[in-house]
């Protein structure tokens, strides 16, 4: 048993192949300029999207490519409020309807008092 040891070897940390024979992707790099001055490359493959933003990798601020080539914008919806929501489902006059049920209600409690 102690003949076939490996001694000074963690479990999965190394491979004892060699690179013969082996065919690495090829690879292009691109580079990167964050908002505080920082630049930055990171490797791709050729075949791969290029993103067009990467997140800076000393301060985490988003950073831009650094040959100019910008991003489509992303069209933003406005944020839908509760008075969108509640036209969604009921008309002008029904909720007129309901205010003056309510506010009957309140005045109503009101003289108890």
């Amino acid at each position: 048993m102690a003949d076939h040891a490996l001694r000074g070897v963690g479990l999965g940390s190394k491979t004892f192949e060699d690179e013969q024979g082996i065919e690495f992707a090829e690879r292009q790099v691109l580079g990167f300029d964050c908002p505080n001055g920082h630049h930055f490359e990171v490797t791709f493959a050729i075949e791969a999207d290029l993103p067009t933003s990467w997140e800076c990798k000393k301060c985490g601020k988003e950073a831009v490519r650094s040959d100019g080539v910008v991003g489509e914008e992303k069209e933003v919806k406005p944020q839908r409020t509760h008075w969108d929501m509640l036209r969604e489902r009921r008309s002008i006059p029904e909720l007129e309807d309901i205010f003056q049920e309510q506010l009957s209600k309140k005045r109503e409690s009101d003289v108890e008092y």
